[in-house]
């Protein structure tokens, strides 16, 4: 049985805030299972690592014994979360967060159990509000509340337009905890405004306020930004296990502990074993396969984590090329075919620009040879082997 101390040490792991701590250990001694939600809005078809922190801590309070409610925004999906956003974000359509939700069922159940995982969508009780229960709920809530939110308060200061719906958008995920009792809430340091919104529409409803966890924004790969597929830094749960793999073993020595932290469900007491042991000398690149065998296994299987082990092994210790290269016919036309437009059109870069930056760094090579020349221009026909970084490769023929 896990005494109070572990428990607490176990959910407070890898948190960047407890609101409040002493109220959730009340909570704790209350002796019933707690209602603890996350919210997501199905924007995109795919969920990825960035997203698993919050899912991991789902997952933590589920082997405690508690109820974890999956929350679907379907409803606020179509209003687009404002957070951390300098403009006004696009609608999705009907149909596009019914597709995107359908996904996010099957990816979460790598982590969560099925069994003891209640899934509920917002447009449950949401569709059931006419405009006057919607005007209620608003009159709720103050304009100069919704302005200290920090980005809209940046917003307003830069005259930049702010549409009424956005204010909306913390009502609903508020109201959302109204509707579904919870005791617990987690979210991303970039919801904390809408969490505590939670809090307040709780105790205007009479109900007891929620306990807010607030858990950090995972780096992506470039060890900067957040974890994004708009940036391009980003590790899908749902890509082949080859390229998970040698995408984790991309990121820097560093960044590797963070993704220990926030990532693996191994005991802490193991971690620091592994911490111990890159002191004293071992290589870090042994402790990443670690990691990487990890969240393979976890979203593909053991067995596709092995294999993705041992191609990566021969693909850049042994000089072995990927079974599974794509293969591109392109056409020199009559001026030629520069290097930049073979690697975009390829699809190794998205850019002649990102090109020409790929072949500065030296991360270019022909048929295992590094590209130097930058104004290179294929004029013969003929076909060749490409590679770009470490993982990109494509067998290219000329006509």
């Amino acid at each position: 049985m896990t005494s109070k101390k572990e428990t607490l040490s176990i959910l407070s792991r890898g948190v960047e805030e407890i609101l409040r701590e002493a109220e959730l250990e009340e909570r704790l001694k209350l002796g019933r299972p707690l209602r603890v939600k996350a919210g997501f809005d199905p924007t995109a078809p795919d969920l990825h690592l960035g997203h698993t922190v919050l899912i991991n801590k789902l997952r933590q309070f589920q082997d405690l014994g508690h109820e974890v409610i999956f929350l679907i925004g379907d409803f606020t999906g179509m209003i687009g979360d404002p957070s951390g956003k300098s403009a006004t974000r696009p609608a999705l359509t009907v149909e596009e967060v019914k597709a995107n939700a359908e996904t996010y069922k099957e990816q979460i159940f790598k982590i969560l159990d099925p069994e003891k995982t209640r899934v509920e969508f917002n447009s449950r009780w949401m569709n059931q509000m006419n405009a006057a229960d919607l005007i209620k709920l608003a009159a709720r809530h103050t304009v100069a509340r919704m302005l200290e939110r920090d980005d809209f308060n940046k917003r307003y200061s830069a005259n930049q337009p702010i549409a009424i719906h956005e204010f909306l958008y913390p009502l609903v995920q508020g109201y959302d905890s109204v509707a579904l009792e919870a005791d617990v809430e987690l979210g991303g340091t970039d919801q904390k405004f809408n969490l505590l919104v939670g809090r307040q529409l709780q105790e205007s409803f009479g109900q007891k306020p929620q306990i807010v966890l607030t858990m950090p924004l995972l780096e992506g790969l470039d060890g900067v930004q957040k974890m994004s597929k708009s940036l391009n830094n980003y590790i899908g749960i749902t890509e082949p296990p080859f390229e998970i793999f040698g995408k984790l073993m991309s990121i820097s020595d560093d960044l590797m502990w963070r993704y220990f932290e926030l990532l693996s469900l191994r005991p802490i007491a193991e971690v620091e074993q592994f911490r111990q042991e890159v002191a004293q000398g071992a290589n870090p690149r042994d402790i990443k396969i670690e990691l990487a065998l990890e969240i393979i296994e976890r979203y593909h299987s053991k067995a596709a984590a092995e294999k993705a082990h041992q191609e990566f092994i021969q693909r850049f210790q042994q000089g072995a090329l990927p079974e599974d290269m794509p293969e591109f016919k392109l056409g020199l036309g009559k001026d030629g075919l520069s290097i930049g437009h073979l690697l975009k059109q390829s699809g190794l870069t998205a850019s002649t620009s990102e090109a020409m930056r790929m072949i500065k760094q030296g991360a270019v090579k022909l048929d295992g040879e590094k590209v130097t020349d930058r104004e290179t221009v294929f004029r013969k026909a003929g076909s060749f082997v490409v590679q770009v970084g470490k993982r990109k490769f494509a067998r290219i023929t000329l006509s």
